[in-house]
């Protein structure tokens, strides 16, 4: 069974470019345009792992982790945020409200989709 991934960002060149990527390495792709369709995308699909810009209309990727990681059926939900902000401060506020990975724009593919394969591979491991 493939694993699911959503895409939530407003910026349709990078929509387009990475589901076109996830797709061919064989995910099953969903996409949100902002922050309100993320959190309904997320209860709706049940993704394995999210793709989130903090800069989103409606609700702001930092409000959609911090709705991830408290709501119990999604906690183990994998987020890797996505920005053009790199400072210290950004990463740290998005890390601290449980991003698995903070990525900055503009980013390498292939670093992205290394990231997403062990985010991943470590949730399909049984504990212990």
């Amino acid at each position: 069974m493939s694993k699911k991934i959503l895409i939530a960002d407003d910026e349709p060149s990078i929509v387009a470019a990475v589901e076109f990527l996830l797709q061919r390495g064989g995910y099953e792709v969903c996409v949100a345009r902002n922050g309100e369709e993320a959190l309904q995308a997320v209860e709706r699909e049940r993704p394995d792992l999210v793709l989130l810009d903090v800069m989103m209309p409606v609700k702001s990727g930092y409000e959609v982790c911090a709705r991830i990681r408290e709501h119990p059926d999604w906690r183990h939900t994998k987020v890797i945020m996505l920005s053009a902000k790199g400072r210290d401060a950004e990463v740290t506020r998005g890390m601290s409200l449980g991003a698995d990975v903070y990525i900055t724009k503009p980013f390498s593919t292939r670093d992205l989709m290394a990231r997403i394969e062990g985010l991943l591979e470590q949730r399909s491991k049984p504990a212990g």
